[in-house]
């Protein structure tokens, strides 16, 4: 229930605050590409139940490809670059937050065919919890497309590697988890941020 209640005020905090940096944002995108500034996309919440992850549109809306995006992707648009280098385009997910289908910590929810890959003991455990913007994997993965972008078959580096990777942290997040963990991993993640330099 505190986790809860700490969601619900955080985010519309967040909200609130953020909406003119939103507006502007929804407009750039706009302008730099034909498109909605919205973006959704079916993930896999809580014991299962799939939902719609809302972000900013960072991709050209005629760019059909491989859900995993690598390196630099020429489907992602130029506004889209700098949102996904600062992770920007995640803001929106404080709305799902409200909705009550995301959490600001939590594992981060994976689409349909990646849960799928999941081992079944390992899937009871991190879609007993909700999932989250941000967790420890998130801030070890941040440059993750990059990592991808080197490999010779992306698809199989993300499943034989960083997956399990991921897996491994989601698993000690829900063992873990408590008020103090997620306090500490607000902070790292906007302390990651904030070291990423302007290009």
């Amino acid at each position: 229930m505190s986790k809860r209640l700490f969601d619900i005020v955080a985010a519309l905090a967040g909200l609130v605050v953020l909406a003119p940096l939103f507006a502007v944002i929804a407009i750039c995108i706009r302008l730099d590409s034909p498109g909605p500034a919205w973006f959704r996309q079916q993930r896999v919440g809580r014991f299962g139940v799939p939902f719609d992850i809302i972000k900013f549109r960072t991709m050209r809306v005629d760019g059909h490809g491989p859900q995993l995006t690598v390196g630099a992707d020429a489907r992602i648009t130029r506004i889209g670059k700098f949102l996904r280098r600062y992770k920007i385009d995640e803001l929106p997910q404080l709305i799902n937050v409200v909705l009550g289908s995301m959490s600001l910590v939590g594992p981060r929810p994976e689409v349909p065919r990646y849960v799928a890959c999941y081992p079944a003991e390992v899937r009871a455990v991190v879609l007993s919890v909700k999932p989250g913007i941000t967790d420890w994997a998130s801030i070890c993965y941040k440059d993750e497309n990059a990592i991808l972008g080197r490999s010779a078959d992306p698809e199989r580096a993300y499943l034989d590697v960083i997956l399990p990777a991921k897996l491994d942290y989601n698993v000690r997040y829900v063992r873990e988890r408590g008020f103090w963990t997620d306090l500490r991993i607000i902070f790292s993640t906007l302390a990651a941020l904030t070291r990423q330099r302007l290009p």
